[in-house]
């Protein structure tokens, strides 16, 4: 397993050094130009990638998702991210904690989560409680 792991590291490092020179040269490229896969890929590259590079590209992304060019649902769990490593609260509820003791899925800290299904409605991600069911989470959305 640790074999695995390191080469999945030594895959993630170069893929990275791609995606970066792909964005510092050409920008956030759209499907139109790349593909579908290929958009992703640049997506999940960076979504992966440590704090200092995800609040790089972070603006790039939201241009693109204005322009058509980058998928508003990948850009809200990039948004969600960084704004955890920033040390605030998510925004549309995307990202998952697991504790160590109990090894039970959570979903992290929501900002104004009473309004995070219409948040995730408008850019296109499915209910809360459908989303995390993935993790056997049992979701319950707070009362007004």
């Amino acid at each position: 397993m640790n074999e695995l792991w390191a080469d999945i590291d030594r895959r993630d490092s170069v893929n990275l050094v791609k995606v970066k020179a792909i964005l510092d040269k050409h920008g956030w490229l759209g499907p139109d130009v790349i593909g579908n896969s290929g958009s992703l890929t640049l997506f999940l590259v960076i979504q992966h990638a440590d704090k200092q590079t995800q609040e790089k590209y972070l603006p790039a992304m939201r241009e693109a998702a204005s322009n058509g060019k980058a998928a508003p649902a990948n850009l809200a769990l990039l948004e969600d991210r960084v704004a955890l490593e920033e040390g605030k609260k998510q925004i549309y509820g995307s990202q998952i904690g697991r504790d160590e003791k109990t090894g039970k899925f959570y979903i992290r800290p929501i900002e104004d989560e009473i309004n995070v299904d219409t948040r995730r409605a408008a850019v296109g991600l499915p209910p809360l409680k459908d989303y995390v069911k993935q993790w056997g989470i049992i979701y319950v959305k707070p009362e007004k």
